[in-house]
């Protein structure tokens, strides 16, 4: 049976961390007075570490066939690290702190990936009814805590994702591991895998769109702040984006059943282009913002189930977790870390519109990645759609 709620439950509770501490943590950093520049190194902590927090955890979880007990561990100690921001408000202090907790918050999702898709088998056009709970609980988490920043103290935040970090471990406690499969064929070696054109210009591409999110996740909330938008309107816009994620989710198995997967990103790719000019140079005009954040739809919602759906077909099962962890790793880690970095360092120089065009560039880059690495090919159209 497939445990449907309790993956679902997992979801909400990570994503729903994920809603607290996306739009608003940079505003605390900033309450601390931070430079923009400090601001961008300390949020790319959680992408640094997301470079090699997976693969390390990835490869103990295929070696010992243990996932869940990763996962459970993973969760408590990224509890004890976040306590650590009680204790200090320095950059250092705050510095490590964060790295203490990134390094096991950001081992776990790759393995609960694996593990759902290993509950999912051939059924991997559910993955999205799973998946759309972690958007239901970021909309959640950022819709409340919008509202209540604007009638607390910034420091409520910390209270907040404390709690959301607990229930995360709490829902670990219930996972189920995946049952095993009959063992096929030899999948040969990782090595093999990892030199086709495709997962290359995949992984490259998806560090691209990593990059290009940087300024986003970073600056953001931010940009609407100066901009005259109150902390309740930020949320507001964060759930409209999270809302156009998982309508995309819902609809994911027409869109496979009709669109190679390749198509698919390629279309993501070109509306994170759009999507990025159109808040960097269009904050002054509501009507823009809206349409730009409609779009994360595309540019995370159908980008990231599609990525993962290639991941999933490309790595058999021995590799999943190392599979999934290497995608975490290069995108959301190397090239998140790569976004967080340079958009801090654009933002002071240069300010918000070449910030966030940079973005762009970043995107269409990725897009180039797609639509030249990975070639559609009559033999390989079956596995690629």
């Amino acid at each position: 049976m497939l445990p449907y709620w309790r993956l679902s439950a997992y979801y909400f509770c990570y994503f729903a961390f994920v809603g607290a501490f996306a739009p608003y943590f940079s505003l605390y950093l900033a309450s601390l007075s931070f430079s923009a520049w400090q601001i961008g190194v300390l949020m790319s902590v959680m992408q640094a570490m997301r470079v090699v927090a997976p693969n390390l955890w990835g490869w103990l979880a295929d070696r010992a066939g243990r996932p869940i007990l990763i996962v459970r561990v993973s969760a408590a100690a990224s509890v004890i690290g976040f306590a650590g921001l009680w204790l200090t408000r320095s950059f250092g202090g705050v510095f490590l702190a964060m790295s203490v907790m990134a390094l096991f918050w950001g081992a776990a999702l790759p393995l609960v990936e694996a593990l759902t898709f290993g509950h999912l088998r051939a059924r991997i056009e559910r993955y999205g009814s799973i998946r759309l709970w972690g958007s239901v609980g970021f909309i959640a988490a950022a819709t409340a805590l919008g509202f209540v920043l604007d009638r607390t103290a910034i420091g409520t935040l910390l209270w907040v994702s404390m709690g959301l970090l607990g229930s995360i471990a709490a829902c670990s406690l219930f996972l189920p591991e995946a049952p095993e499969e009959a063992r096929a064929a030899s999948p040969g070696r990782l090595s093999a895998i990892l030199r086709r054109r495709e997962v290359v210009a995949l992984l490259a591409a998806c560090f691209a769109m990593s990059a290009a999110h940087g300024a986003l996740y970073v600056f953001y909330s931010i940009h609407l702040v100066e901009n005259g938008y109150s902390k309740t309107a930020v949320g507001w816009l964060w759930t409209l984006g999270v809302l156009a994620e998982i309508l995309v989710f819902l609809r994911m198995p027409r869109l496979t059943a009709r669109f190679s997967l390749r198509a698919i990103l390629a279309f993501s790719f070109a509306c994170a282009v759009l999507r990025f000019l159109m808040i960097g140079w269009g904050a002054r005009a509501p009507a823009l913002i809206v349409a730009a954040q409609l779009l994360h739809g595309a540019t995370f919602g159908a980008y990231h189930a599609a990525a993962v759906a290639a991941v999933n077909r490309w790595f058999p099962r021995p590799y999943q977790a190392r599979g999934q962890a290497l995608y975490s790793s290069v995108s959301f880690g190397a090239g998140g870390m790569l976004g967080g970095l340079s958009s801090g360092a654009a933002w002071e120089a240069l300010g918000a519109g070449p910030t966030f065009s940079l973005s762009a560039l970043f995107a269409a880059a990725g897009l180039v990645l797609i639509l030249a690495g990975w070639r559609t090919r009559s033999s390989a159209c079956a596995a690629t759609r």
